[in-house]
């Protein structure tokens, strides 16, 4: 179905302001997927926090225009669907590359995370980065660690008594 000039507008618009909230965006090529196909990789993105669109590549461009994503406007050629990484930067890269991986139709052409383009081969290190709750884990992780060994640190004399204190009572009592 053919999109008048307000319909396309107003697809403009709605990718525009997913652009600009997004942390990365990936363009992946879906010819010949097929529509179960599609519908499944849909319903696992917006499980996922992912913006899933299909969009002409002059709206596309048009809607990448002034947000850091406007670097991919080059790669925009082809059949593309765009993802969105609306929940941490490496959400859609996982989404795609592991939609990927079972069906060999779905071929990611461009990534865009920072303002910077890569090719597809970045996917794989896009997917990769922690989630935010996962990257709060390791941060506090780091935090505490030096804390837990300051603590050990302290209780060791203490224990170390007692272990020395237990010795000499086994000795005693054996002799």
């Amino acid at each position: 179905m053919a999109l008048n000039l307000d319909g396309k507008k107003a697809v403009v618009e709605e990718v525009a302001a997913i652009a600009a909230k997004a942390h990365s965006a990936i363009a992946a090529e879906y010819r010949g997927m097929t529509v179960t196909e599609l519908t499944e990789l849909r319903k696992t993105a917006r499980e996922t926090g992912v913006y899933l669109r299909v969009v002409k590549n002059t709206l596309a461009r048009r809607a990448v225009t002034g947000t850091e994503f406007e670097c991919m406007q080059a790669g925009l050629v082809g059949p593309l669907l765009l993802a969105f990484a609306m929940e941490d930067p490496g959400c859609a890269a996982r989404l795609i590359g592991n939609f990927a991986k079972d069906h060999d139709k779905l071929i990611p052409k461009v990534v865009a995370i920072g303002g910077q383009v890569y090719g597809p081969s970045e996917l794989s290190r896009l997917s990769s980065l922690p989630t935010r709750d996962q990257a709060i884990s390791l941060l506090m992780s780091a935090m505490k660690a030096p804390i837990e060994k300051f603590v050990r640190t302290l209780a060791e004399p203490h224990a170390k008594l007692v272990r020395t204190v237990a010795a000499i009572k086994e000795q005693k009592q054996a002799a």
